[in-house]
């Protein structure tokens, strides 16, 4: 149940994306160091989406208390494996976004939260 949830946030913060002008790489890119739930791109931007979907009431500020120093260390470990295995993308911006979805109690997903450059490696 919880995967579900997670992947239709994930499903809707790419759509979002994609409505933007992004291109959706990857999703659910995983390596030894984790996952990363999405990985796009412009011309200029590689982006490195963690998403977190909670519910209405939640204990951890929507998600953002869940994107911990340890996370951030693991997530940035990932985009250089990542980039090391597609190094034609080296030449772009790296960047770490958060995407905060919150599953309403009729069951709907908003983006409640979209927070570029939430931290730096």
């Amino acid at each position: 149940m919880a995967k579900e949830v997670g992947d239709r946030g994930e499903m809707l913060v790419a759509q979002l994306l994609q409505s933007n002008g992004w291109n959706i790489l990857e999703t659910q890119w995983r390596c030894r160091w984790g996952e990363v739930d999405l990985i796009a791109c412009d011309r200029q931007w590689l982006l490195f989406i963690e998403v977190k979907t909670r519910s209405d009431r939640n204990w951890d500020d929507d998600g953002s208390l869940a994107i911990t120093s340890k996370k951030q260390a693991r997530l940035i470990r990932a985009a250089s494996t990542f980039l090391g295995e597609h190094p034609q993308l080296a030449t772009l911006s790296c960047r770490f976004d958060v995407a905060l979805v919150r599953r309403t109690a009729s069951e709907d997903f908003c983006l409640q939260s979209y927070i570029e450059q939430a931290f730096v490696a």
